[in-house]
C-alpha cells in the first residue's frame, strides 16, 4: 500500500509536470509530440496516486512486494524507453545534418566552379568574380537572419 506522503508527492509532481508542459507548449518552446509523452506519464502517475489500488494490483501481478518499488521500477522502465527513442531520433537528425552539410558543400563547390568559368570567359580573375558573389551571398544570409 502507498503511504499518504507518497501519494501527495506523486500528485504534486504530476500536476507540476503537466503545468510546465502546457506552459512550454503555449510558449512554443517544446513540440507537442514531445510534450505528449510527459503529459501522459503525469496522468498515469495521477491515476496511480488517486487510485492506489491500480498500482497495488500491477505490483502484485508482477510479483513486486512494495508498491513504491513498483512505481520506481515503472518510472525507470519508462525513462529507459524514452531515452532509447530519443537516441534513435538524435541518430536520424545527425544523419540528416551530415547529408545537408554534404549537399551544401557540393553546391558551394559547383558555385565556385561556375564563378571560375564565368571569370575566365569574361577576362576577370576568379578572385574578382568571387568577391562579387560572396558579397551577394552575404546579403542573402543577412536577409535570412533578419527573418
Amino acid at each position: 500500500m502507498m503511504t499518504t506522503t507518497l501519494r501527495v508527492l506523486l500528485i504534486l509532481v504530476s500536476v507540476t509536470t503537466m503545468f510546465l508542459m502546457m506552459r512550454r507548449i503555449r510558449q512554443s518552446k517544446v513540440q507537442i509530440e514531445s510534450a505528449i509523452f510527459w503529459i501522459v506519464l503525469a496522468l498515469v502517475l495521477v491515476v496511480f496516486s488517486i487510485f492506489p489500488g491500480v498500482a497495488d494490483f500491477a505490483a502484485h501481478c508482477l510479483g513486486i512486494y512494495s508498491t513504491a518499488n513498483f512505481l520506481f521500477l515503472f518510472a525507470i522502465f519508462v525513462l529507459i524507453v524514452k531515452v532509447f527513442y530519443m537516441t534513435i531520433h538524435i541518430s536520424q537528425l545527425e544523419t540528416r545534418i551530415k547529408e545537408l552539410v554534404q549537399q551544401m558543400a557540393i553546391e558551394e563547390k559547383l558555385s565556385e566552379e561556375k564563378l571560375s568559368e564565368d571569370a575566365a570567359s569574361s577576362g576577370k580573375t576568379a578572385a574578382e568574380a568571387g568577391t562579387k558573389e560572396r558579397t551577394r551571398q552575404g546579403a542573402d544570409f543577412r536577409r535570412e537572419d533578419a527573418r
